[in-house]
């Protein structure tokens, strides 16, 4: 019977014992309800919070997010630009580190992020050049050929295309040429437009700016305010002028001396290519 007193007291004394820690934590689920929650939607949730109300023991309610938490999810990633902006920064900032103080670890420093970025430029050259390849709408060099082989047909197609236009020049087009007796220029170009006009058959008409004659046009005219009214620069000599004799309009082809193939590829741009179509 003493024993069995005994082990009810000890039963007792640790009920008693768990007792008093169950009130002890009381106070601090108290000032937990202080936070403020948010309720859950999910089924679960509400079939033993609502129905049966077992509150806290069941989670219930949730805490809400603290600011600092919103402020970080609520940042945006860097653009792009904003990181490219970042390398660039930082690369400077190495670079005049390492002059203002060379020690070598500064060097260093420069040296292994510039290699870095070197990588990725050779990464950038390298896809890009694939991308390239890969896509015609993409490789300029189609439209004009680099290498030797592909520049000598393309120059010959070229060439065959501008003297067919040529050949047709004189059906619609006409030529003014100004030129000076006192023009040293115009003694080396007066030879040109003549054999550029000859070739094609265009019909040239030559007029003296100062009243004087030329040697390759004997039926020159003396110029009476045709390039005022043409809208060209009346002082500069010589000056070369296709006439659309259909729209009645000066097509000024250049200034200066040029030389023949010079001369007929303007003429061939001028009158068959807009603006923008050719590279």
């Amino acid at each position: 019977m003493p024993a069995l007193a005994d082990d009810s007291w000890r039963r007792l004394a640790l009920g008693l014992t768990l007792l008093a820690l169950i009130l002890a934590a009381l106070p601090q689920v108290a000032r937990a309800s202080d936070t403020p929650f948010v309720e859950t939607g999910d089924a679960q949730d509400a079939f033993y919070c609502e129905e049966r109300r077992l509150g806290y023991w069941f989670y219930c309610n949730k805490p809400q997010p603290r600011d600092d938490d919103k402020q970080q999810a609520e940042t945006p990633a860097p653009s792009a630009v904003e990181q490219l902006d970042a390398v660039t920064a930082e690369l400077r900032e190495l670079k005049a580190r390492a002059i203002i103080d060379p020690t070598p670890s500064n060097v260093t420093a420069y040296i292994r992020f510039q290699r870095r970025q070197l990588d990725q430029a050779a990464l950038f050259s390298d896809v890009w050049q694939r991308a390239i390849w890969q896509d015609p709408e993409l490789d300029y060099t189609l439209q004009r050929p680099v290498s030797s082989l592909g520049k000598r047909q393309w120059q010959d197609n070229r060439k065959a295309e501008r003297e067919a236009v040529m050949r047709a020049l004189s059906q619609r087009y006409g030529l003014f040429y100004f030129f000076a007796q006192s023009c040293a220029a115009c003694e080396v170009m007066s030879p040109i437009v003549r054999s550029v006009t000859t070739t094609w058959g265009i019909t040239v008409r030559a007029i003296s700016t100062d009243g004087g004659p030329s040697r390759h046009f004997p039926n020159y005219t003396v110029e009476t305010n045709q390039r005022s009214r043409m809208g060209l620069e009346p002082k500069v000599t010589p000056a070369v002028v296709l006439w659309d004799a259909a729209k009645g309009q000066a097509i000024p082809i250049g200034y200066g001396v040029m030389s023949a193939d010079e001369l007929q590829d303007r003429i061939y741009l001028l009158t068959t290519k807009e603006a923008g179509h050719d590279y």
